[in-house]
């Protein structure tokens, strides 16, 4: 939007802050090379396009907002003499890209020193070597800086995510292990008592009625039902005092595994009355191996589904052999991330799931998404462990409009409300010196706001944090470059 020329004061121009120290010499090319406008209420210019012109307020009122997803978020509002805003990064040349990194619009009649970001960066270099060589180390180092400390972060995450996984696998393949040992010993005793069987003078019939009585307790074992400790404590002694009764050795050693696979009395009362009073003992010898082989089997089939499912989380999570951006359903991401980190989160952290499966599936680059959820939850169970005692983590899915929301709720301490507008700032943290480099929360910004065009935000009392994450639902528009974070570009806000 153009305004209205009029006269460059070069005295009013020397009442400025950013100009007071200038020389008449160089107050006087100021006003040459730039110009004095007026504008009426409206947009001055507009984010993303060229950043050709620097401005500095002479008087009125300025308004900078950033677009995130399909809403235009004012940042700022002053009405201060001498803030500036603009092509700030001129100086730089073609480095960078020379696009406005906000919107700018004015609330009442107001009128800038409007310089050309050619003739800004050309005094900038003429008038002030020393200082721009200062603002373009301090420039370039802190986004390198920023740069190898984010790719740290992914390491640190990285290492941290597979030192849970390594421990999640660990326990079904280690019971995996110890089962198969005792299936092997337990086998072997079967053979021998097959052979015992098989020597001795047991007619065709009865070693029929005793594999049929074998074959319907394999059919219980299947369909056995978990007792409480209280109830299984009472069947093995009734089942205990059943097999003493009927001259079983050792029955208190064979009790527990028949309860295990749902037996009862009854039961043993139908085996007892299928086979012959010589054949029970033999009988029940051999229905323990079969069943103790049975709930062998489910342990092994149990800790190789857990390590299917933990290989298949880990592939989810990392999005391997996946197109970096596609249609997703945003709650398999979540649980994948959730399982990915249930060792970090422990057994102190309660998590709850309040997932609202009907909404669609999203346009999504997922492994970056992933990264965002691991971010989010690893500061939720850092809150949570900072109080010392236990919490609870809920991670909740719902519709608000045409966006898609995921919300990460703790019970921890909360935020301040004094340091709550700059956690999304680069390298800001509240965790112990070693323990985060305050990149968690910026890179999740980049993520969201950037590559999804969404918007993430927090909301947060005592016992009462929450992060929101907002997806649009559709796909969003191609990246132009002009969207940059909070913190990578000084013209955030008029200086």
């Amino acid at each position: 939007m153009s305004g209205k020329y009029v006269h460059c004061d070069p005295q009013e121009i020397a009442s400025l802050f950013l100009f007071e120290k200038l020389t008449p010499q160089q107050l006087g090319r100021l006003c040459a090379e730039g110009r004095v406008e007026r504008f009426d209420p409206g947009p001055v210019y507009t984010e993303g396009d060229p950043a050709s012109c620097f401005y500095v307020m002479i008087e009125g009122t300025v308004v900078l907002s950033r677009r995130v997803g399909g809403d235009d978020i004012e940042v700022s509002r002053t009405s201060q003499r001498g803030v500036y805003a603009g092509a700030m990064q001129a100086y730089l040349g073609d480095r960078v890209p020379q696009t406005y990194t906000n919107s700018m619009r004015v609330t009442e009649p107001t009128r800038f020193f409007v310089l050309p970001a050619l003739a800004f960066s050309d005094f900038m270099q003429e008038w002030f070597p020393m200082a721009a060589h200062l603002l373009e180390g301090l420039f370039f180092g802190a986004k390198n800086t920023q740069r190898a400390i984010g790719q740290r972060e992914r390491l640190l995450a990285l290492g941290s995510l597979s030192a849970g996984l390594t421990h999640e696998l660990n326990n079904p393949a280690a019971a995996a292990v110890r089962a198969t040992a005792t299936l092997r010993e337990r086998v072997g005793k079967m053979r021998h008592k097959l052979a015992v069987i098989a020597q001795g003078h047991y007619s065709r019939e009865a070693i029929a009625d005793l594999i049929e009585v074998q074959e319907r307790t394999v059919e219980r074992v299947a369909k056995a039902t978990t007792l409480s400790p209280l109830e299984a404590s009472d069947r093995e002694d009734e089942l205990a005092d059943w097999l003493d009764d009927h001259g079983i050795t050792e029955g208190w050693r064979i009790a527990p595994t028949f309860v295990q696979a749902g037996l009862d009395v009854d039961w043993l009362e139908q085996v007892a009355a299928a086979v012959d009073a010589d054949i029970l003992p033999g009988a029940i010898g051999w229905l323990n191996y079969s069943v103790e082989t049975e709930l062998l089997m489910d342990e092994i089939d149990d800790s190789t589904t857990r390590i299917s499912h933990l290989v298949d989380a880990a592939k989810q999570y990392a999005q391997l052999d996946r197109a970096p951006t596609r249609v997703v359903d945003v709650h398999e991401l979540l649980d994948s991330t959730l399982l990915m980190l249930s060792g970090k989160i422990g057994p102190r952290v309660r998590v709850v799931k309040d997932y609202d499966r009907s909404l669609p599936e999203v346009p999504a680059y997922p492994a970056e998404l992933n990264q965002v959820w691991t971010n989010l939850v690893d500061n939720a169970v850092f809150a949570i462990g900072s109080t010392g005692g236990d919490g609870t983590l809920t991670v909740r899915t719902a519709r608000e409009g045409d966006q898609l929301l995921v919300e990460f709720r703790d019970t921890g301490p909360g935020i301040p409300a004094d340091i709550r507008s700059r956690i999304f700032d680069p390298f800001f943290t509240t965790k112990p010196v070693g323990e985060g480099t305050g990149l968690g929360l910026d890179i999740s910004w980049r993520i969201v706001v950037n590559k999804h065009h969404g918007s993430i935000q927090v909301e947060s009392v005592p016992g009462d944090t929450r992060f929101q994450v907002l997806l649009p639902l559709t796909a969003p528009e191609p990246e132009t470059g002009a969207g940059n974070a909070p913190g990578t570009e000084t013209a955030e806000e008029p200086a």
